[in-house]
């Protein structure tokens, strides 16, 4: 049931419409998509998106880096660096998928919220 619900909200907080596709998103919806939420990659590895700008990433241990919306792209910078990346975010209604440049994708699916 908890999964159900988790598709429902998704599904309405990106675009019902178009679930199932492949969609750029833009700035604003960049922002919802990922502000307070968290994402799980197929390799285990997860990332926290915090609305004052901070991301947690784990993948196996923890590393703090910055997030934001810059062009309509999510971008990110991880210290020591000060070079910010930036990617094309998309969504299907049910998972995220960061396209880089180069086509490189990354893919990510929301967690569960926990109880």
């Amino acid at each position: 049931m908890r999964q159900f619900a988790l598709m429902i909200a998704v599904s309405s907080t990106v675009a019902p419409a178009w679930a199932g596709e492949w969609r750029v998103l833009t700035g604003d919806e960049v922002r919802a998509a990922l502000e307070g939420r968290r994402l799980v990659y197929g390799t285990g590895a997860w990332q926290d998106f915090s609305a004052s700008g901070r991301t947690l990433y784990n993948a196996g241990h923890d590393s703090w880096g910055y997030w934001g919306v810059r062009d309509g792209k999510y971008c990110s910078v991880w210290p020591p660096s000060d070079l910010w990346a930036c990617y094309a975010l998309e969504s299907d209604g049910e998972a995220i998928r960061f396209v880089g440049g180069a086509g490189e994708v990354t893919t990510g699916r929301y967690a569960e919220p926990e109880e």
